[in-house]
């Protein structure tokens, strides 16, 4: 497990990050997942004044690659996505979605995280799919 130990040292690398921007905050910290929070505000609005899918797909890859620093060795592993998709299933105009990045595999090489982008009713809003490259540092 890396250094990134607990909730406050995640989101406190996310200081003058597109984290910080859209407001992500990291929530909860389990054996095999983690989850973040992002308000749904006009500032991550589409133009018809609903959650727009790439301030989704960015919440998703944010979670999945925090998730992926979480429980590698931070000291000598880095991530880097390789690819993310996403089907946007509902809309949202107002409140707080969730995201829940949950580990399908770990691998040498890859980590594959499957996100669920949720509503405060825990009606789904988005399901994503990210792929990780581990590297060592040099």
């Amino acid at each position: 497990m890396s250094n990134l130990n607990s909730l406050e040292k995640l989101n406190a690398i996310n200081k003058n990050t597109l984290m910080e921007t859209l407001d992500i905050r990291y929530t909860e910290i389990g054996e095999d997942y983690l989850v973040a929070s992002m308000p749904v505000t006009s500032k991550v609005h589409q133009p018809m004044g609903l959650l727009h899918g790439g301030a989704t797909v960015a919440l998703a890859e944010s979670v999945g690659s925090a998730a992926s620093l979480y429980f590698l060795d931070h000291e000598k592993q880095e991530v880097r996505g390789l690819e993310i998709n996403a089907n946007h299933v509902r809309s949202v105009r107002e409140g707080t979605v969730k995201a829940t990045a949950k580990m399908l595999h770990k691998g040498r090489t890859t980590l594959l995280w499957e996100i669920r982008i949720e509503d405060e009713k825990n009606r789904l809003i988005s399901i994503c799919k990210l792929t990780c490259i581990i590297l060592t540092k040099s």
